[in-house]
Parts: C-alpha cells; structure tokens; sequence
C-alpha cells in the first residue's frame, strides 16, 4: 500500500479545484487525505429523519414593513414612524403587539385594505391631516405592495385597527 504525503484535506481540495494555473476543473472531487495510524470513523448506515426539525423550515414566509407619516400620497410622504411585523414561524418584529396584528391580518387574508374597520361607530374630527400609511413585504409567499391614505390620525386608527397602531 502507497503511503500518501500528510496535507490537510483542504489543501488537496483546493489544489485540485484550481489545478495548473488557476483553471477550475470541473470534475474534481476532493478526498480526505490518509493519515499514519488513523483510524476510519464508523458512520451510521441509516440515521433517523428528524420529520419535526424538517418540517419547521417548511411555511411560506409572511414579513411586513410597515410606515406611517403626514402626507397625501406614498410617493412623497416621509415615513416618521416604521415597524417591522413577521407572522410566520411565529409573531415577531418591531411591531408593539405583533400576535394581534398578526392574527388581524390573517383575518384579512394579508391584505391590509380589507382590515375590518371600526371608523362607522368611531367619532373623528373632522380635521384634514392627511396620513398615508405603506405595507411591503410578503404574505404567504405572496409579494404585498399597498398604500392608504386617510384624513387624519383618528380615522387612520379607526379604519386600520392595531396592525398600523404604532
């Protein structure tokens, strides 16, 4: 049996990569080198699958960004307040309640203009102080690009409910 000269196994994979000047050979294959004395390491045959371990990587994602500022229309409003809102594994972000907001936007089935409004039993001054409200992101995989534009503060908070409640 031919003895082979001690290198890392890195140092062979990346000669055999690059090769004679720096050209990358598409069929190499690195192979650990034998070391005097070593001993194989016994690998399972079968490992058990983890299905649960496997399965959480598995959901489509849902992850908003969320803006509110003074304005008429999204394209020249300055975002004065932000919020991040991930509903997918689990609840998180920014967002002050993100369970609620979350669990008010799958109500809607993602889509922040369909947010059950509470403006019909809701008293709002009449005060004209436009404020335009953005969501960006995915839902379910699904991109989510969506804009809103209200007469105040009040009726933004009475038409939009906790999700632009920040």
């Amino acid at each position: 049996m031919r003895q082979l000269p001690l290198r890392s196994t890195f140092v062979t994979a990346t000669a055999l990569l690059l090769g004679v000047g720096g050209t990358v050979l598409s069929t190499a294959v690195a192979q650990p080198v034998a070391r005097p004395g070593a001993q194989p390491v016994a690998q399972p045959a079968d490992r058990p699958v983890d299905r649960l371990a496997d399965s959480r990587g598995l959901y489509a994602p849902s992850a908003l960004v969320l803006t509110v500022g003074e304005g008429e229309r999204p394209a020249a409003t300055v975002a004065e307040r932000a919020v991040t809102l991930s509903c997918a594994p689990r609840a998180t972000g920014t967002h002050p309640a993100p369970e609620d907001a979350c669990r008010e936007l799958a109500a809607a089935g993602g889509d922040p203009g369909a947010l059950p409004s509470a403006l019909p039993q809701t008293l709002c001054t009449r005060e004209y102080a436009p404020v335009t409200v953005t969501a960006d992101g995915v839902w379910r995989g699904e991109r989510v690009t969506w804009s809103g534009t209200y007469n105040n503060g009040c009726e933004m908070a009475a038409t939009l409910g906790v999700v632009f409640s920040f």
